[in-house]
């Protein structure tokens, strides 16, 4: 015997309360969350918000005083690239419960994101400078995620 309409809409109403809740815990704790990275060659240490948004940049020991303009800029880059990557993630993870459908009985059905266009190269490692890694490379380790998400 089905629940009746009423007790079903209330139902409804309570886990849209609940999840409108748990995503604003989820935005407040993101709004305080930063990702701190060093560069590889440990010349810049870049801070990055859960936005991607650059908040604090250190050149550490004047080492960037003996580099050129464009290994410098390089160093900045990567760090950068590494924060922001590291924060898409983060959000990925934190939000991952809300694109799963919600138990058996629920009117939830999970949210489709496309995570991709939200966070573009800070995913996918596009644009980064000074990475070292040739174009080909980059293909080979785009073919071995390809197999693996197939598996």
């Amino acid at each position: 015997m089905s629940e009746p309409l009423q007790e079903r809409i209330a139902h409804a109403m309570a886990e849209l309360e609940a999840t409108r809740a748990a995503v604003s815990r989820a935005q407040a704790d993101l709004s305080q969350a930063a990702a701190t990275v060093r560069s590889k060659d440990r010349v810049v240490e870049a801070t990055v918000g859960s936005q991607g948004e650059l908040t604090g940049l250190k050149f550490l020991d004047n080492k960037h005083q003996s580099m050129t303009g464009p290994q410098l800029a390089a160093s900045v880059m990567e760090a950068v690239q590494q924060g922001r990557s590291q924060m898409a993630h983060r959000v990925m993870e934190t939000f991952a419960p809300f694109t799963q459908p919600g138990p058996e009985g629920s009117v939830r059905r999970g949210l489709d994101i496309d995570w991709n266009s939200i966070f573009g190269s800070a995913l996918s490692g596009e644009g980064r400078t000074g990475s070292g890694r040739s174009g080909r490379n980059r293909l080979r380790d785009e073919i071995a995620e390809d197999d693996e998400s197939a598996g």
